[in-house]
């Protein structure tokens, strides 16, 4: 027995050895390739709290400013990921989505709503959020509904802009009327959306753990009463309308209040412009497309909120195939992050990028791919309409009954998945003196 150990030892640590080489030269392997500067954080958990504690527009800057203002790696949702960042990575993106990229939503979402999203496009093609907008997101079928916007408004001036858009949403989309708000179906969505950019874990207490738990309630409720919707539609009506209304419309609306209480000289200048809009109106009439279409310089004022303070954090896709950008190369399977910050911020593109200057969007405006606040290519989001109609016809529901007050004069806007004002955004409302 003795005789065989020499030749019994290096049989049982082939497999080790093997094991030893294959790992070495798979690290050189990636060592050889030009990855982008970054930090992939902590195992497992990435970068996720600086996420949380920073927030996306703080961390973007900073990574940016530390390792390099075209693009840079990150671990973010579990995923190693690369943001690409500016002009040019927009353009990049939105240029290569159906080439280099897949879309992508994070496991955190697919999770809660109980959806593979790849799937819906092959169930349902005309299901898809993306094909959606042949129907009611249209502008001309947008047109029959302002009444309705206008008439929800007059109602609900401002006891919350998330019960607005929700409200709106599910008169619209869903044919629904009388809901309660304010009671399960409410609290399920605000879980939903609150959870849908956090770590794929689900344990009692976590984010994505109240995220499905929403995601339960929400897809019952949207098919109660014996209307049955397939599985594509229920995604599309989620993720597409209802959480678009909650997670990014509500967000828009109260960042535009937020702005017009801050600068008085902005807000008088909007008032100014929806007042002679008010005056062609005849008793108790309600707006119409062509009132919508005179508000230039309040549209200006929407899109210089969008800039500064835009409600999403980008878009997430995951690349086919491995490629090389700004002299990085970006392997196979990665996840890509685009942001509009790094392009809103730069003062190549908007000088003085910290000033609120809605005179900026006169004329022909911003150069392509810097201005992406709805995204951009064959993605660009097709509820960009919809938004457009409802902020300025709440926005001139608002200013011609009141003028804003703002309760704690300095509250700072906090950038975390959505931006949101520090303390809810308390309002003292002064009525007009007629």
């Amino acid at each position: 027995m003795e005789s065989l150990i020499p030749y019994l030892v290096p049989l049982l640590l082939l497999p080790f050895s093997a094991y030893l080489v294959f790992s070495i030269r798979k690290k050189a392997s990636g060592q050889r390739k030009n990855l982008p500067p970054g930090s992939m954080g902590w195992p497992f958990l990435g970068e996720n709290m600086e996420l949380a504690s920073l927030g996306c527009q703080k961390l973007i800057k900073d990574r940016m400013h530390k390792y390099s203002g075209h693009v840079f790696k990150t671990s973010l949702l579990g995923e190693k990921m690369a943001v690409l960042c500016g002009e040019q990575g927009n353009k990049f993106i939105f240029k290569n989505q159906n080439t280099l990229f897949a879309r992508w939503a994070p496991p955190s979402l697919r999770k809660a709503i109980y959806q593979d999203l790849d799937a819906t496009k092959h169930q349902e093609p005309k299901a898809t959020f993306d094909n959606f907008q042949y129907d009611i997101l249209k502008p001309d079928a947008l047109k029959k509904y302002v009444l309705v916007m206008d008439s929800l408004a007059l109602v609900e001036a401002l006891p919350s802009t998330q019960k607005y858009a929700l409200s709106l949403a599910c008169r619209i989309f869903m044919n629904r009327e009388g809901w309660d708000h304010s009671g399960d179906f409410l609290k399920s969505l605000s879980r939903l959306t609150k959870g849908i950019l956090s770590l794929p874990v689900n344990m009692l207490g976590t984010a994505l753990n109240r995220a499905i738990k929403g995601g339960r309630v929400m897809v019952e409720a949207t098919n109660e009463d014996g209307e049955y919707m397939s599985d594509s539609m229920i995604v599309n009506v989620l993720i597409g309308l209802l959480l678009g209304a909650e997670y990014e419309l509500s967000s828009l609306i109260t960042i535009v209040i937020y702005y017009l209480a801050e600068l008085p000289h902005i807000f008088n200048r909007v008032l100014e412009e929806q007042m002679e809009i008010a005056k062609s109106k005849g008793p108790n009439e309600l707006l119409a497309m062509e009132d919508l279409e005179k508000m230039k310089y309040t549209w200006n004022v929407v899109r210089e909120c969008l800039r500064l303070t835009p409600p999403s954090i980008g878009g997430f896709s995951e690349s086919t195939a491995e490629f090389t950008y700004a002299g990085f190369t970006i392997p196979k399977g990665w996840k890509v992050l685009w942001t509009s910050h790094s392009s809103h911020m730069n003062p190549d593109y908007f000088p003085e990028p910290e000033k609120f200057d809605p005179l900026r969007f006169e004329g022909s405006g911003p150069e392509p791919y810097t201005y992406v606040p709805f995204g951009g290519g064959a993605r660009m989001c097709p509820g960009r309409s919809y938004t457009k109609l409802v902020t300025l016809v709440f926005t001139h529901n608002l200013v011609t009954r009141f003028r804003l007050e703002k309760v704690i004069p300095n509250e700072k806007m906090l950038f975390r998945s959505s931006p949101a004002p520090a303390h809810g955004l308390p309002l003292r409302l002064h009525p007009h003196k007629r």
